[in-house]
């Protein structure tokens, strides 16, 4: 019997072709949208779980009060690493310092490479299980030794065996391999570990850092730990939030509190505002999850009204079967045969969707996902998907239809009732409440991401290029590199900083002025320029003056932007002096004096306020970057061949690479475009699902009206009568559907914009477009239905009935 059940299932998917394509096809839509979504998730929610001790593994944090606000950073002083060995040992299976995430130049014979690593501790290297393919970690016992990655060290060494084998750092350190790792997990907080160097050399190589010994003020440096067996995150955190309280009692102002952030949460739980956890990428998760529930439930929708309104018109065939024999329980077994073989059918579609659609998805959201084919449990939600659905989709016809009473149907006295599509009428109206919901909200996206992109950004970022200058070579050769850049018809604007253009690397306090209020604790972004950085970055004076040659005192001035201004309390600050607020008398560098007060400049979140900037005079040759503006008369590609003849010139043993600040300024805009461009596809599938419901839903009532449409046109109405008859209803449940749509968009829109500090307003337009939208779908889905109707020939019609 199943298999005859199954023969006439398939023999009825093939005599209503159309219908038939219409529900498969828009629930293998929305079970192929919920798949990518639900392995997106999948892949977000696995981020770091790759490493063995994943739940185990913290980076210490710190809470700091600066005016009475809260502010939390992983940035934390090197005297906590002592505290904690001493005091807290036993808290701890590992304790790791570490620099943060740097690029270096290493070098072998002419191989030049500028890859990214740590100086670290060895504790790291044993809490990730770093595995080692060559060597062993025994080389942490000699400071002058490097770990290579995989990857790393097959540029370097080629074919060759690199263990013993030496490395030069920056053209100047020479460190001998001792070990090859495997290349990190991607997309993890390490995936960019391609070489440790042990901590021992960071802090005899930098004078800064082997001061920072004693210095509780100097948070300049992370740490990453593993608990000991048996030890709690919370636990451990409450031994340690005190200790620098404890240990620098001059720290009170700031009530710095230290605690543990659990690797499980760098990713998705790393926003803090005012010392609590808010949330960060896990509302991402929460809400492609909720899109992806809405979208299947969309094609659920589809396939449920559509298999409801087929379906009643086979009460003939149902009074038929009865009156031949059949009983109810065959009626039933056949309804569902029918609806497992659809969603069957739907789900393999769905997957071969997904394969096919994989590649465009990874490349879309930056990811690496495969399709999980050895997944049990993957299966055994598909296949309880397609139970549960198959059963919702086939009760009505199952359950309702095999009730009816033969002798009543065949003699044509059924009567379904005035409300028989009062369902079908409710499901349509949550169809197109979560499609306009989408469609603003996806609009809303996109209005907060341009809105911040037109932002004014205080510089001119287009034709300007950073070099990094990390390495010896560099040294010294400021003066020499202007003037060959600038030689070349390609560079009119040349200048050093200590700070990429786009981040502020260094934040300080500890300074006093006239004026400053009692108890004011400052917290100014600081950065090292040369005299020509503002031209080059064309940056504007309003007020005062820029560095200058022909001024020697310029040597220790400053420069500050509007809001470092604003934020200091500052009424004539040209010519005020800037002092350390402790004085040191072995120190006897002149205070600073502000020459200049520039526009603001967005170098950091272009979503937040711009931060209080000092731009400090580069005296020391403190320099990070070159920064170098091309001639906008010249194509790029000719003015980069000369700027990379000059600087080979110049820096025979350094790899030649630059940055486009523009680039590295829309990079910062990056995640939240991957995000609306991930809404986008989905908005506009859910919308495709919806309107092939609805196309089918019109077929089907067109079909069912055909009598009185041919009534009509032989009465006199017109094809626009018969246009608007067909289109009215359809027209109006959208209606209400914008209606609901609209506040509740609102309402969780508002909660999603409300992080961004600089946001746009949410507009009646966003609602407008999004209600037209609906409605002209609605028209053009309806109308081709309608008007097939209305124009057909009424002889044809009422000579069949």
């Amino acid at each position: 019997m199943l298999k005859n059940h199954l023969k006439i299932a398939w023999r009825n998917l093939i005599k209503n072709k159309v219908y038939s394509a219409i529900n498969i096809m828009g629930l293998a839509l929305g079970m192929a949208v919920t798949i990518m979504i639900g392995l997106w998730i999948m892949d977000e929610l696995n981020v770091n779980k790759q490493y063995a001790n994943h739940d185990s593994i913290a980076q210490v944090y710190q809470h700091q009060t600066v005016n009475n606000e809260i502010f939390t950073g992983n940035a934390i002083p090197r005297p906590l690493e002592f505290q904690l060995r001493q005091n807290n040992g036993d808290q701890f299976k590992h304790i790791a310092m570490s620099s943060w995430n740097d690029d270096q130049y290493l070098r072998v014979g002419d191989n030049n490479l500028s890859v990214r690593g740590f100086h670290a501790q060895q504790g790291l290297v044993n809490m990730l299980e770093v595995e080692i393919i060559a060597g062993n970690q025994n080389g942490w016992d000699d400071p002058s030794s490097i770990m290579l990655s995989e990857s790393t060290a097959q540029k370097l060494f080629g074919d060759e065996n690199p263990i013993g084998k030496t490395v030069i750092n920056a053209n100047v350190h020479h460190l001998k391999v001792s070990a090859v790792f495997k290349d990190l997990p991607q997309h993890t907080y390490f995936q960019f570990m391609h070489y440790i160097i042990p901590w021992e050399k960071y802090v005899s190589t930098r004078e800064w850092v082997a001061n920072s010994k004693d210095q509780w003020n100097n948070n300049s440096f992370q740490m990453f730990v593993q608990m000991a067996d048996h030890v709690s995150f919370e636990n451990a955190t409450s031994q340690i939030a005190d200790t620098k309280l404890k240990a620098y009692p001059e720290s009170k102002d700031n009530n710095p509190q230290f605690f543990l952030h659990e690797m499980d949460d760098w990713h998705l739980r790393g926003w803090y505002e005012n010392g609590v956890q808010v949330g960060g990428r896990i509302e991402n998760v929460w809400l492609f999850g909720i899109i992806g529930i809405f979208v299947l439930l969309l094609a659920c929708i589809n396939f449920m009204n559509l298999s409801t309104a087929r379906s009643e018109k086979r009460a003939t065939e149902v009074g038929i079967r009865k009156s031949i024999g059949s009983n109810r329980g065959q009626l039933i077994t056949q309804f569902l045969s029918e609806s497992f073989l659809v969603v069957a059918l739907a789900f393999v579609i769905a997957v071969v969707l997904v394969i096919i659609s994989l590649g465009w998805f990874n490349e879309l959201a930056e990811k690496s996902m495969e399709f999980p084919w050895a997944m049990p449990a993957f299966w055994g939600i598909s296949i309880l998907f397609i139970v549960v659905t198959a059963l919702l989709a086939g009760s009505y016809p199952a359950l309702y239809l095999s009730s009816f009473k033969p002798i009543k149907v065949l003699k044509g006295s059924l009567r379904l009732g005035r409300n028989k599509a009062l369902p079908r009428k409710i499901l349509v109206v949550t169809q197109f409440t979560v499609s306009i919901a989408l469609i603003v909200s996806t609009l809303v996206v996109i209005d907060q991401i341009s809105f911040t992109k037109s932002r004014p950004v205080g510089y001119d970022n287009t034709a300007l290029i950073q070099i990094p200058t990390f390495s010896s070579d560099f040294f010294g050769k400021y003066e020499i590199a202007r003037q060959r850049f600038l030689a070349t018809d390609g560079v009119v604007g040349f200048a050093s900083s200590s700070s990429p253009v786009t981040e502020v690397w260094s934040n300080r306090g500890g300074y006093d002025w006239n004026g400053k209020p009692e108890g004011f604790q400052e917290d100014l972004a600081v950065t090292e320029i040369s005299y020509d950085y503002v031209e080059t970055m064309g940056m504007k004076i309003i007020e005062g003056r820029n560095f200058s040659r022909q001024f020697a005192s310029d040597s220790f001035a400053v420069i500050l932007n509007e809001t470092a201004v604003k934020y200091m309390g500052l009424k004539d600050p040209i010519g005020m002096e800037i002092r350390p607020s402790v004085p040191d008398p072995e120190d006897d560098t002149p205070n600073a004096i502000i020459v200049g007060v520039v526009e603001d400049a967005v170098v950091q979140s272009p979503y937040e306020p711009v931060k209080q900037h000092m731009y400090a005079f580069d005296t020391y040759g403190n320099t990070s970057y070159y920064n170098l503006r091309l001639n906008p008369d010249m194509s790029t590609s000719s003015s980069l061949a000369q700027v990379e003849t000059v600087f080979k010139e110049l820096f025979p043993n350094v790899p030649y690479q630059y940055d486009f600040v523009d680039e590295n300024y829309a990079a910062k805009f990056q995640s939240e475009e991957r995000f609306a461009n991930i809404a986008k596809v989905f908005t506009i599938l859910a919308i495709i699902i919806s309107c092939l419901g609805l196309f089918g839903l019109a077929s089907f009532v067109a079909e069912q009206r055909t009598k009185e449409i041919g009534v009509r046109k032989v009465l006199g109405a017109s094809v626009a009568n018969l246009w608007l008859l067909l289109s009215k209803d359809f027209l109006l449940l959208v209606s209400i559907s914008i209606l609901i749509a609209a506040p509740l968009a609102y309402y969780f829109m508002s909660g999603w914009i409300e992080r961004f500090s600089y946001r746009t307003d949410i507009g009646i337009t966003v609602f407008l477009l999004a209600g037209a939208g609906a409605l002209l779908l609605t028209l053009i889905t309806v109308s081709f239905q309608a008007i097939k109707a209305a124009v057909a020939n009424p002889v044809k019609s009422l000579k069949t009935e």
